[in-house]
């Protein structure tokens, strides 16, 4: 089966509890933001694949120390701060899109994450993925199962 040509990235959700926070944060932005508004994350580092990015790329979150969801990424856009640094703002699409639960250790900024190792989106009638103990999920994900 041929590789899928597109990257995605992985980032850990800061102060969201759960997929339902991070929704409700999602969901208060865009209606502050008005129709038009596409949600964005600004990073320090620029993708070096951004090219791979932009095939059709999404940003995983991790939620609580697991993978819960994610959003597809629609641009990278260049955002100068006060202080004369170029930064990145991941620009998404609104629609925040669970997946199976993956566990994932901390890290810090963002990395890559080839489509073969991404969660599977859940159905959408499905509001939650029927999870491993901790334990076992850590384990599995030490030695690169999960």
């Amino acid at each position: 089966m041929p590789e899928k040509i597109y990257m995605n990235l992985i980032k850990l959700c800061v102060g969201a509890e759960s997929y339902e926070d991070q929704a409700s944060r999602i969901a208060q932005r865009v209606a502050a933001g008005g129709p038009d508004y596409l949600p964005s994350h600004v990073t320090r580092m620029w993708p070096k694949q951004e090219a791979d990015i932009l095939k059709g790329g999404s940003l995983y979150w991790v939620i609580r120390g697991a993978i819960q969801a994610r959003q597809k990424i629609v641009r990278l856009d260049e955002v100068i701060g006060q202080d004369g640094i170029r930064r990145c703002a991941i620009i998404m699409e609104p629609e925040l899109i669970r997946t199976n639960t993956a566990i994932r250790r901390p890290f810090q900024g963002w990395r890559y994450l080839k489509p073969h190792d991404a969660p599977a989106d859940l159905p959408q009638s499905r509001t939650a993925d029927d999870t491993l103990p901790k334990e076992l999920a850590l384990a599995l994900a030490d030695i690169g199962l999960r």
